[in-house]
């Protein structure tokens, strides 16, 4: 199974929401996961990973997840591949047992177009990193992802998900 996960921040609380699917093209989840975390860390530039990487995991061991591969809403890595981000340290921590793959929709200072993907007939592309799995096929899977518009259904939903709890 694949599972899409996005966080919602609310003072000091974390709304988490995962939805888990068995194909790229998909177009509903089979299921849907919530949970909340009360304490979470104050938001530091360049270290997103230390306020999100603690909801993540609260809400893979809360429910037991072992998905094949995790998409996060960020990035692997940062910029030029050079500097870790939201995935590699969520990697890590998974003891390189689960490969990532990271959908941003805004541009972090030096990305590469390497990362670029255009979905639908947007002019605007999804920045897409990897790790576990090649960065070819990672894009090639969020390409073929259910939707037609830049960002796919499911990656909509689980954003959705997380917000209305």
């Amino acid at each position: 199974m694949i599972l899409a996960v996005d966080v919602d921040y609310r003072d000091t609380i974390a709304s988490i929401s995962g939805v888990y699917f068995s194909r790229w093209e998909d177009a509903q989840a089979k299921q849907v996961f919530h949970s909340v975390l009360d304490v979470i860390e104050d938001y530091k530039p360049g270290q997103f990973y230390l306020r999100e990487m603690p909801c993540i995991m609260h809400l893979l061991n809360e429910h037991s997840l072992t998905p094949e591969v995790i998409v996060i809403d960020g990035y692997v890595y940062l910029g030029d591949y050079t500097i870790p981000g939201l995935g590699i340290h969520l990697y890590n921590e998974l003891e390189h047992k689960i490969p990532i793959i990271g959908v941003a929709k805004r541009r972090f200072k030096n990305t590469t177009a390497e990362s670029e993907v255009y979905r639908g007939n947007s002019k605007r592309p999804l920045y897409v990193t990897s790790v576990g799995i090649a960065p070819e096929k990672a894009k090639n899977n969020v390409l073929s992802m259910h939707g037609k518009y830049r960002v796919p259904t499911l990656l909509k939903d689980v954003d959705r998900e997380c917000r209305k709890s």
